[in-house]
């Protein structure tokens, strides 16, 4: 059973390898959601367990593409990072107080060094020191450099995780004008963030109604996060 699994979340995984367009993954689970599929999964709910495993194949991506965005064998990267994802699923305690996400990047990290050290031949004693890739400009990176970063990629992945549900929440809970608003204030969708009197000289109505609008789209994507 857990062999099909993970045959299956790795063809998932390549056929969605779009590790420059994390869209094309499943969006992360809100935090009640994600909660109770991890009791859900401790009851023996198979669809619960695969359901965290598919809706956390960012975090892997998130991770390869930020530190291995040059290495030739990003495959690889990503299946061995996957199976890291799944080991997280199957040892995380909801009701320890970490975050998933935080955790789960911890064990993909360690999953991917593993299989390094596994590559060189040096599980008994590995110099932190030593190259393992380059980073995206050219530069060596070493353990040392993925253990010292490794704080900074579990916030990145919690960022990550925020923006896409409130990505969501603008999309869906927000009217027209609210969505219009709120995407050229804070520069949503990639273009940069303008300021009240920009928007309004844009959208031709007044900055104080823009301030308005925009102070109840804010109210409202609260009330949901």
């Amino acid at each position: 059973m857990f062999s099909l699994l993970i045959s299956l979340l790795l063809s998932t995984a390549h056929l969605m390898l779009g590790i420059g367009t994390p869209q094309n993954f499943p969006p992360p689970l809100d935090a009640d959601e994600e909660r109770t599929c991890f009791f859900a999964k401790r009851n023996g709910d198979a669809v619960a367990r695969e359901k965290l495993i598919v809706h956390n194949l960012r975090l892997v991506s998130h991770i390869v593409r930020k530190y291995y965005g040059s290495a030739k064998n990003q495959e690889d990267l990503i299946s061995i990072g996957s199976i890291g994802l799944v080991k997280a699923v199957d040892t995380f305690n909801p009701e320890n107080g970490a975050r998933f996400a935080t955790y789960a990047a911890k064990c993909i990290q360690n999953e991917i060094l593993m299989f390094f050290r596994s590559q060189k031949k040096l599980s008994a004693e590995v110099s932190i020191n030593e190259t393992i890739d380059v980073d995206r400009d050219g530069n060596p990176l070493t353990y040392m450099d993925v253990i010292a970063t490794e704080d900074n990629v579990e916030e990145e992945v919690d960022l990550t995780v925020k923006s896409a549900h409130v990505r969501r929440l603008v999309e869906t809970v927000l009217d027209e004008r609210e969505r219009q608003i709120i995407t050229l204030r804070y520069g949503l969708g990639g273009a940069l963030p303008r300021t009240q009197r920009e928007v309004a000289t844009l959208l031709g109505i007044s900055r104080s109604y823009v301030s308005r609008i925009e102070k109840g789209a804010l109210d409202t994507l609260r009330s949901y996060c």
